[in-house]
């Protein structure tokens, strides 16, 4: 199954030039993982449009001020004070945040910068960014940055897509299980949901 620019800026509202800019890689990465039925097309669109922001970002957004620190993150920044001291600090936020899990060493490592969340899928984790590209032969711990390129920020997200087995939700219009998967949790789910059903049209 071969998407067009129509269909992927119909989906997405987005300009020709961005959809021109990954359609080519989402066929070619699409065909490589298996995503090749109308649900699990559907599927893979739907949750990669609504965490790139209809392709709009391939790197995580950690510019938090010290109140959504606080809503966000609470058990990190436990106090206002905390907060204030990190607040519109990207590296600093990230750092803390990601310390001492998914392979981060402590907050002083800078890991957690380092390997924040890039490409459509947000590959996040000293731990992921070393699995996906041991399977891809690409050093991805030492150039995680180019996982943001439009080839990187695909593959890698068909990558994690394959890793853990979203085809298979797909198969099932299993929506909720797929978001928890790369979510986390159910944040969003009525836009994935949303964009899941307009793909299906647009693809029938």
């Amino acid at each position: 199954m071969q998407l067009t620019i129509k269909q992927l800026t119909a989906l997405y509202g987005c300009s020709t030039v961005i959809a021109e800019k990954y359609l080519p890689h989402i066929n070619e990465c699409m065909i490589k993982y298996e995503i090749n039925t109308v649900n699990r097309v559907a599927a893979f669109l739907a949750q990669i449009g609504h965490e790139s922001g209809r392709l709009q970002f391939v790197e995580e957004n950690l510019n938090y001020s010290a109140a959504a620190l606080l809503r966000v993150f609470g058990n990190y920044f436990p106090s206002q004070d905390v907060a204030s001291r990190y607040a519109r600090t990207p590296p600093m936020i990230a750092n803390r945040v990601y310390a001492n899990r998914m392979g981060n060493g402590n907050e002083a490592s800078g890991d957690g910068w380092k390997y924040r969340g890039r490409g459509l899928i947000q590959l996040t984790g000293r731990n992921n960014y070393k699995a996906c590209g041991a399977a891809l032969m690409i050093d991805l711990e030492k150039d995680p940055d180019w996982v943001k390129t439009p080839f990187g920020a695909v593959v890698t997200a068909c990558w994690f897509w394959d890793k853990t087995k979203l085809n298979a939700f797909a198969d099932k219009d299993d929506i909720v299980t797929i978001s928890k998967k790369i979510n986390g949790g159910t944040h969003g789910l009525e836009d994935r949901v949303d964009l899941y059903k307009k793909a299906k049209t647009l693809l029938a």
